[in-house]
């Protein structure tokens, strides 16, 4: 798993024919034309009960479903559906120029090859427990935590981008992505609650298919966290920060050269340094910090 994100880079480089160019605009504009003709159908069958992933109809030789499904409106409101689509295809379009075509839409094929399998999966199992007539009501997939996960790749690549909260306050992707996690884990916790197979499934998957493509950031952001906190509980760091703390009550010094005992205080343009070759934490100045014996 190390090197699985290397493996897909130069899987997405020697296939270049896989990229579909522009195919987040091709699934926003498919759920907002799917969005409008539900409007239109009155009070027959609408086209997103056509389109939507139910394992039963796709059992029965209906497998355009397997596809269709991507094109299913998020949400039953316009201005919820209007600023969702907007969100995605704005992070989505985004990626897809960090990454390429390619690489995009690997990505979200992927997502989208997980939850087929889980959706298909989820159905086998619980349909067996189901009464008989009921397996045609059970969907049990949909594509609204791939689009979350899409978040989480955009705040990985770009952790300071702004966002404005509510159309006033500005908020950085990494802190969004807090956010972003929250609602997945609200999601498993549910889902876990109501005891529904699919709902804890799908967020896993979802973000399954993030760790994959961002292995080896995930593995360089915790190396460098473990090592921050290591050097935070350093013996070093804290008697320095001891001794900066006492200096500074005294209103003394905080650097003393070990060999010439020149301070900060009496020469407040001398630089100072640390030896990491000596054995405890000493200073010198900028004369001795490469002419000193050192202490061990």
């Amino acid at each position: 798993m190390r090197s699985i994100d290397s493996w897909l880079d130069r899987f997405c480089y020697r296939h270049p024919k896989l990229g579909i160019p522009n195919l987040m605009t091709i699934i926003v504009a498919g759920n907002a034309l799917v969005y409008l003709l539900d409007m239109f159908s009155g009070g027959g069958m609408s086209l997103s009960g056509l389109l939507s992933f139910n394992p039963y109809y796709i059992f029965h030789g209906q497998i355009w479903r397997l596809v269709t499904f991507v094109f299913v409106p998020m949400y039953t409101r316009p201005v919820a559906l209007l600023l969702a689509l907007y969100f995605y295809w704005a992070i989505g379009t985004t990626l897809e120029r960090y990454w390429g075509s390619v690489k995009f839409t690997v990505f979200y094929g992927m997502g989208v090859a997980l939850n087929i399998i889980v959706g298909l999966v989820s159905y086998l199992l619980l349909s067996a427990a189901m009464p008989a007539g009921t397996q045609a009501y059970l969907s049990t997939a949909s594509m609204d935590y791939v689009n979350l996960s899409l978040f989480f790749a955009y705040a990985t690549l770009f952790p300071d981008a702004q966002f404005l909260l509510f159309f006033l306050i500005p908020v950085k992707a990494k802190w969004l992505a807090w956010v972003d996690a929250a609602l997945f884990a609200w999601g498993v916790l549910s889902s876990l609650l109501s005891l529904y197979l699919p709902g804890v499934l799908l967020p896993v998957v979802a973000i399954l298919n993030y760790v994959l493509f961002f292995w080896s950031d995930i593995r360089s952001h915790v190396g460098r966290a473990q090592r921050q906190a290591k050097y935070q509980r350093s013996q070093q760091t804290v008697n320095f920060k001891k001794a900066t703390r006492e200096a500074q009550q005294r209103k003394g010094y905080i650097h003393k050269c070990a060999v010439c005992g020149k301070t900060d205080t009496d020469y407040p343009d001398m630089e100072f340094r640390y030896c990491s070759k000596c054995n405890g934490y000493y200073c010198y100045c900028k004369d001795h910090i490469n002419d000193h014996v050192h202490i061990q």
